[in-house]
């Protein structure tokens, strides 16, 4: 038997009273876009689409062999995401598969000199290594100058 109190059965006040609307701006094109360490702490490539909650920037992150590559492949994910509305863009496409290939470049750079970002990256590797320190979140400044 429901009760008169059942908070999960709440209704909204007629047909006319939506309970949020969203909207999200379109960026027309990939110009002007952030540098890619600038990007990361923004939270978007795009300048027309960043708009702070109520103002609040992130504040800039140290710049190490790690957050150059979190910079880089989350470059790629904004150029992808960016195709998803713009197909055709040719000069995105282009811009995304040069960023596809440095991205995976400096991951196996990163994977070369300080190990496993991820576990798929112990593929062909002699012991597993996902234990050893330093694990990739943790800074460590004398490994990562």
């Amino acid at each position: 038997m429901e009760s008169k109190n059942d908070y999960r059965q709440g209704t909204l006040p007629g047909p006319a009273a939506p309970l949020a609307m969203a909207y999200t701006p379109m960026q027309k094109s990939v110009d002007p876009a952030y540098e890619c360490s600038e990007a990361l702490y923004r939270g978007t490539l795009f300048p027309g689409l960043d708009l702070p909650f109520m103002g609040i920037v992130n504040k800039n992150v140290e710049n190490t062999p790690l957050t150059e590559l979190m910079a880089i492949d989350f470059v790629a994910h904004e150029l992808g995401l960016y195709l998803d509305t713009h197909r055709d863009d040719k000069q995105a496409f282009e811009m995304y598969q040069s960023f596809l290939a440095l991205a995976a470049e400096a991951h196996d750079r990163y994977i070369k000199k300080f190990g496993p970002v991820n576990k798929r990256d112990m593929l062909g590797m002699e012991s597993y290594k996902w234990l050893d320190n330093p694990w990739p979140w943790d800074y460590q400044p004398k490994m990562e100058v």
